[in-house]
């Protein structure tokens, strides 16, 4: 199950560079994750200030 990015996202940046297979990148208001290329890892998660990414 992929992550998503919740709208709780501060556009800072910090998950784009942990992701290991550059899944997220930034989006018009907020940084998104392809959820075909996410591997569920949590990398995001464990760096973003606000808990923005979430398990689908």
């Amino acid at each position: 199950m992929a992550y998503v990015i919740s709208d709780e996202c501060i556009a800072c940046g910090a998950c784009e560079g942990e992701c290991p297979v550059s899944a997220i990148s930034q989006g018009d208001d907020k940084y998104v994750i392809d959820a075909d290329a996410c591997l569920d890892c949590g990398a995001c998660a464990s760096v973003c200030p606000v808990e923005a990414p979430k398990q689908a």
